[in-house]
């Protein structure tokens, strides 16, 4: 049995198969390789010496590959590079991270239990019939009505064929980090339907990295036309395989409307901006040091489409809540089972000593040593909150109460009552609701609390009628 293993092993590998040993040893006892595995995968020399000690790494290299198998690369679509005039290639476009959306609804019939389709009819005002043709529209023009078909409406509101256009190039010094507005687009060149993309890509591809430059295209739907950045990818390559593969990423760029610079909007309001200490500048160094997590991938997370957790936990707790809700009624279940959320922050390991003695000398280094947080913040939440509402209600108020004449208003509640004037209940002001007469005597800032019957007297009395 030993000779066919060995055998089989060998002509496995003449194959191109190749074979991963993973040992596992016994709490007191090390895994042997000479005993069988040395020879069945073809370990001599200082290979079998150095084994063992890698073996920790080749585990660790597996773990990466399955997780890449995990997540199929499923492209997005198929999009048309232009490069120049009469010159294109094919690329597929493939979502890197996106977040996780409840699926759509789906109308069901109360009956059969199945999908229902939605059609929507247009009937004739005059005669009630059915219209047959499509709809029509139509925009007057020198006294005449010029008629338009959906389809004409939509090919004049076309701005992008939905093409990627190529512009020109940038030195990548020119692309900031605040530029990526959203996740970006993985590309990559296929040759399904126009041969020689993957060349010619392969070879714009080189030539970026080599000048380190990145290509400015035209992008986008016929609703959000943009420009994108295209930046390129070298491959990564380790023992355990491929880390990162070579491609481009699309990067949306913003308008220009998009970029708020914060120090504009401050020394506008605030004259000078403050700025930081070199001592300041240190202590929240040590404590972005401190709180930073090695190795992070967001791998290390269960999706939040499998976790169910309370609603009042964090913003991803409705998404989870959404499915386990559908799971109880698809299943009959009467309760929810808890798992816990591991997206939310480790209290207990920012209460260690050495993150807590980071975060309170960057406290006292930013508001000195004996700042209260919760009381200064409760006092001025509170009154800037109260300010700011009464500034934005009296302001709202009195342009509101500029479309009234409130002076004929008033008038027209006069009457004569034997021959002494009085003033009897106003119909003119009555007419108006609570709320617009609200509008006056918040603009004239008067008492605003009492019924229908006190507001109108009140605005009388100030009027001096």
């Amino acid at each position: 049995m030993t000779r066919t293993t060995l055998q089989r092993a060998k002509d496995a590998q003449d194959l191109g198969i190749s074979i991963e040993l993973l040992p596992l040893s016994r709490p007191n006892e090390e895994f042997n390789v000479s005993l069988f595995y040395a020879d069945l995968i073809g370990l001599d020399g200082d290979d079998l010496a150095q084994f063992m000690p890698l073996a920790g790494e080749r585990f660790e290299d597996m773990k990466k590959q399955l997780r890449k198998r995990m997540f199929k690369k499923r492209k997005v679509r198929r999009i048309t590079f232009m490069i120049a005039s009469g010159l294109s290639i094919e690329l597929n476009t493939y979502a890197l991270i996106r977040p996780t959306v409840p699926g759509t609804i789906t109308w069901l019939d109360s009956v059969t239990n199945l999908p229902v389709k939605a059609e929507r009819s247009f009937i004739c005002a005059d005669t009630g019939a059915l219209v047959q043709e499509p709809p029509k529209r139509f925009q007057s023009y020198k006294n005449k009505e010029i008629k338009f078909s959906t389809e004409e409406l939509s090919e004049i509101k076309r701005v992008s064929t939905g093409n990627l256009r190529l512009l020109g190039f940038k030195p990548l010094s020119c692309l900031k980090d605040y530029h990526n507005l959203k996740p970006s687009t993985f590309v990559f060149p296929s040759d399904e339907e126009v041969v020689g993309s993957t060349c010619l890509f392969i070879a714009l591809h080189r030539s970026m990295i080599r000048l380190k430059r990145f290509a400015v295209a035209f992008y986008g739907s016929s609703t959000r036309p943009q420009l994108v950045g295209l930046v390129a990818q070298d491959e990564i390559v380790e023992a355990g395989g491929q880390i990162e593969p070579p491609g481009m990423h699309l990067i949306y760029l913003p308008y220009s409307e998009d970029i708020r610079l914060i120090e504009e909007l401050h020394s506008e309001t605030t004259g000078n901006m403050p700025s930081a200490t070199d001592d300041q500048i240190h202590k929240a160094a040590a404590l972005m040091k401190r709180v930073d997590l090695r190795d992070f991938s967001v791998c290390q997370f269960a999706n939040p489409v499998f976790t169910q957790i309370n609603l009042t936990e964090t913003l991803s707790a409705a998404l989870q809540s959404h499915y386990a809700v559908v799971q109880a009624l698809a299943l009959d279940e009467d309760e929810m089972p808890e798992v816990n959320d591991e997206t939310l922050p480790d209290e207990e390991g920012m209460a260690r000593p050495g993150i807590a003695k980071a975060l309170e000398e960057f406290k006292v280094s930013v508001y000195g040593e004996n700042y209260d947080e919760e009381s200064e913040n409760a006092a001025q939440g509170k009154g800037n909150a109260a300010a700011r509402k009464r500034k934005v209600a009296s302001e709202d108020a009195l342009n509101k109460c500029a479309y009234y004449d409130w002076p004929k208003l008033a008038d027209d509640g006069k009457v004569n009552l034997n021959s002494a004037v009085c003033y009897v209940l106003n119909m003119a002001l009555k007419d108006l609701t609570v709320q617009e007469l609200k509008y006056y005597v918040t603009a004239h800032k008067l008492l605003v609390t009492g019924k229908k019957e006190a507001l109108i007297s009140r605005i009388l009395t100030h009027m001096g009628k």
